[in-house]
């Protein structure tokens, strides 16, 4: 990228912050992607695939689980905005998501409340269940075996 990534700081600096703070920080975060303009959403997006890979995983669990804890308690159709455009951006560039954890990442999920479990898993299944054949079989690809099971896909 020719300019800084500030988003990709700001979630490096999230990720360090104890969870009284980031758990705010990040909420209002979040509810902040849906007044961005389509442009800005998209290079959120990118910033937070860019930065999530740089950060020590101990510390990547902690600001991951936050997320998906705040995005459990969403309304259902904000969730599937969310979700609906990070998995549109990996399927445009699947490589982005080859430096994660995912097995970590799975058991992050795991590790959350069964009704945020339930929500997420339903919104995700909500999305795919609209995707090409094509897009379906590309998603699934990158996603693990055990993390199919686990979101019923």
């Amino acid at each position: 990228m020719s300019h800084p990534n500030f988003a990709g700081n700001i979630i490096v600096n999230l990720a360090n912050l104890p969870d009284f703070l980031r758990k705010p920080i990040l909420k209002k975060r979040m509810e902040e992607f849906f007044s961005l303009s389509e442009p800005d959403r998209l290079e959120v997006i990118n910033n937070a695939l860019e930065a999530g890979p740089t950060i020590p995983f101990p510390n990547f669990a902690k600001l991951f689980a936050t997320w998906l804890e705040i995005l459990g308690a969403m309304p259902e159709e904000k969730r599937v905005a969310l979700v609906l455009a990070y998995i549109s951006e990996i399927l445009r560039n699947p490589q982005k998501l080859i430096l994660f954890n995912l097995d970590g990442i799975l058991e992050i999920f795991i590790s959350l409340d069964k009704t945020s479990q339930d929500a997420i898993a339903g919104s995700i299944g909500t999305i795919v269940s609209k995707l090409s054949d094509n897009q379906k079989r590309q998603l699934f690809l990158i996603i693990p075996q055990d993390a199919k099971l686990r979101l019923g896909l």
